[in-house]
C-alpha cells in the first residue's frame, strides 16, 4: 500500500493557521469579515493541499484532466488542478517478484504434477500499464498461470525434472510476448519446485535403485573380466619361465606360513614342484618360522616388563 506524503497536510495546516490569524485580528472590527476570512482560508488550504503531489523515486503518476490523459508525472514534486485533474494510478517501476503455480496439471505423458514458479518483471511503459489494461498485476498473474499450464502439457515428466532451465526460458518468452502490449517487461522466470504423486515417487525410487544395482553388477563383471585377462597374461609368463613360477609359489607359501603360523594344507604335487623335500621339509620350515615368530614376540615383550 502506498504511503501518503505529509507535505500536503503541512501545507493545509500552515495556510489555515495564517488565515485564522488574520480572521482573529479582523474579529474586533467585523465579525462577518472575520468569518469570511476563515472560510476563504479553509478553502485555500484545501485546494493547495490537494494540488500538491509528491511521487517517490520509483513511482510514475498518471494525471487525467476531465477523464483524458494529460501527462505522466514523477518522481518528485508536481501540481495538479483540483477537481479538474485527478491521479488515479501510481505505477511502481521497480522490479517486482510474484509467485504463481499450476496444480494437478497433466504432463504430456499424463502425469499430474504441481509446479511452483517465480516471475520477475517490471513496468517499462507506465502509460500503457495504466490505460491499456484494467489491473496489470492480476493480468500478469493469470497470463503466467496459463502459460505454465501450456508448457507442462507439452513436456514429458522426465524432461521437466531434468531441464528446469529450458522450461524457465520458454516460460519467459511466452509470458513476455503476452505482457509486452501492457508495457511490462519479463526479466526472468524461475521454476522453484515440481511435485509429483507419492506413488510415482516410490516407483521412481525403486527404478533408480534397480538401475544402481544393475550398474554395480556390470562394474563387478567388468572387474572379473579384467582380472581374468591379467591372470591369463601371468599364466603365459609362467608357462615360458618355470623358475619364475617356482619362486612365486615358494614366496606365497612362505608368506602364508609367516603370517598365520598354522597348519597349511598343500598338495603333494605342489611340494614336489617347489622341491622342498616332501612333508618333512615343509614341517621343518613351519617349525623354523614358528620359533622365529616366538622369539620376536619375546623381544617385543621385554621393554614393557
Amino acid at each position: 500500500m502506498r504511503k501518503t506524503s505529509p507535505l500536503p497536510g503541512l501545507i493545509f495546516v500552515v495556510i489555515l493557521a495564517i488565515g485564522l490569524s488574520f480572521a482573529y485580528f479582523e474579529y474586533v472590527a467585523s465579525i462577518a469579515a472575520s468569518a469570511a476570512i476563515s472560510v476563504v482560508a479553509l478553502l485555500v488550504a484545501l485546494v493547495a493541499s490537494y494540488a500538491v503531489k509528491i511521487a517517490d523515486q520509483w513511482e510514475k503518476t498518471i494525471v487525467l484532466r476531465l477523464g483524458r490523459f494529460r501527462s505522466l508525472e514523477g518522481p518528485g514534486l508536481f501540481f495538479i488542478i483540483p477537481i479538474i485533474e485527478t491521479t488515479p494510478y501510481w505505477i511502481d517501476t521497480r522490479v517486482i517478484a510474484s509467485s504463481f503455480r499450476a496444480e494437478k496439471t497433466l504432463t504430456k505423458d499424463t502425469v499430474p504434477v504441481d509446479v511452483d514458479a517465480v516471475l520477475f518483471w517490471k513496468v517499462v511503459d507506465p502509460k500503457r500499464a495504466a490505460l491499456d489494461v484494467a489491473d496489470y498485476g492480476s493480468a500478469i498473474n493469470w497470463a503466467s498461470q496459463t502459460a505454465l499450464r501450456d508448457v507442462i502439457g507439452k513436456t514429458i515428466l522426465a524432461d521437466m525434472l531434468e531441464g528446469r532451465e529450458k522450461i524457465s526460458v520458454e516460460l519467459q518468452k511466452i509470458i513476455d510476448e503476452r505482457t509486452e502490449p501492457w508495457g511490462v517487461n519479463v526479466i526472468s522466470v524461475e521454476v522453484k519446485d515440481v511435485l509429483i504423486p507419492l506413488a510415482l515417487q516410490d516407483a521412481m525410487s525403486m527404478q533408480a535403485q534397480a538401475e544402481r544395482e544393475r550398474q554395480a553388477r556390470v562394474i563387478l563383471g567388468d572387474s572379473e573380466r579384467q582380472v581374468a585377462e591379467k591372470f591369463g597374461e601371468a599364466a603365459k609368463t609362467y608357462q615360458d619361465n618355470p623358475v619364475a613360477l617356482h619362486l612365486r609359489a615358494m614366496n606365497m607359501l612362505y608368506e602364508g606360513l609367516k603370517q598365520n603360523s598354522t597348519i597349511v594344507v598343500v598338495p603333494s604335487s605342489a611340494l614336489e614342484t617347489m622341491q622342498l623335500g616332501g612333508v618333512a621339509g615343509l614341517t621343518a620350515l613351519t617349525m623354523a618360522l614358528g620359533k622365529e615368530g616366538a622369539g620376536q614376540a619375546k623381544e617385543g615383550a621385554k621393554p614393557g616388563a
